[in-house]
């Protein structure tokens, strides 16, 4: 191969590195989400992405909603789900060793991919997200881009835009600061503390849900694509648990090195490729990119 084809193919890892990174890197934003409001892990985020996936299909499918109604729909309908979830099943239990509530949050996940797969002649097949921009390709001199690859990277960056507006200049956002660093403080300061807990697990589900519907032209609908938040944890550890800009960074050099470890290295080497950026990271800098260091004294 030319020098100039090795570039391009270079270039072309990058971009589709970078896409798959933008997935898990919306995966991760959940995780710390959740992680800053209630200082516990949900691993339940890759099937609240996968319910997401699932939700956009009827709607587009059986409903027969306009593809940029039914996006929005399903944001919110995945809003209510997981805001739904914190109260009737995580509120509970606030309180108890953060390992009960990480159980929980995998008893959460199995349940959702069984009642998936349990729905007739839906849950067991594959099925292709009907999007406008499918199969679409562009080109750029000699570089060929896939638009499904620039719609999750434009569609990630809009919503960290969106994002960071949101937690530094409104008062839900300013409010779930506070509440992120000490939420007896806050409690004390007159800040609804549980309810802006409710509130993180439905933004956390309503990223999920757009994390799905950006994913699913690409792998397809099915039961078992939310082992995908999986890949996404590593991406929160590398970028730093406690910073949401880390989720996004992190996700992105896993994509990264994913892309570049499944063609330069031999096969097998791509699907551990994450967890190995963990452990070089963890050795490292053990707080993440981004993350905080913090001291206990002995």
């Amino acid at each position: 191969m030319s020098g100039r084809g090795q570039s391009l193919q270079i270039l072309q890892l990058l971009i589709s590195g970078v896409a798959q990174g933008c997935i898990y890197g919306l995966i991760a934003l959940g995780f710390v989400l959740i992680y800053k409001a209630t200082e516990t892990v949900s691993f339940a985020q890759g099937e609240l992405m996968m319910l997401g996936a699932f939700l956009a299909l009827a709607l587009l499918t059986m409903v027969g909603m306009p593809f940029w109604i039914a996006i929005p729909a399903t944001m919110l309908g995945m809003g209510l789900f997981g805001l739904a979830a914190e109260r009737a099943v995580i509120r509970p239990i606030l309180g108890q060793p953060a390992f009960s509530i990480v159980m929980l949050t995998i008893g959460i996940s199995y349940v959702a991919r069984g009642a998936v797969t349990m729905i007739p002649d839906v849950g067991t097949d594959t099925r292709l997200l009907p999007v406008p921009y499918n199969d679409a390709i562009t080109r750029v001199g000699e570089l060929v881009i896939d638009i499904e690859q620039m719609v999750i990277i434009g569609v990630t960056a809009v919503l960290c835009a969106v994002l960071a507006m949101l937690f530094r200049h409104t008062k839900i956002g300013i409010a779930m600061q506070a509440s992120s660093q000490n939420q007896l403080a806050a409690y004390y300061m007159g800040i609804p503390v549980q309810r802006l807990n409710g509130l993180v697990w439905a933004l956390a589900a309503g990223v999920a849900a757009v994390a799905g519907i950006l994913l699913a032209p690409i792998t397809f609908v099915h039961a078992n694509m939310g082992f995908i938040g999986l890949k996404a944890f590593p991406a929160a550890v590398v970028g730093g648990f406690g910073s949401l800009p880390g989720a996004i960074v992190g996700g992105l050099i896993i994509g990264i090195v994913e892309s570049m470890a499944g063609f330069f290295l031999p096969e097998g080497f791509k699907d551990i490729a994450a967890y190995v950026v963990v452990l070089v990271m963890l050795m490292v800098k053990p707080n993440g990119l981004f993350g905080e260091k913090l001291a206990k004294k002995v």
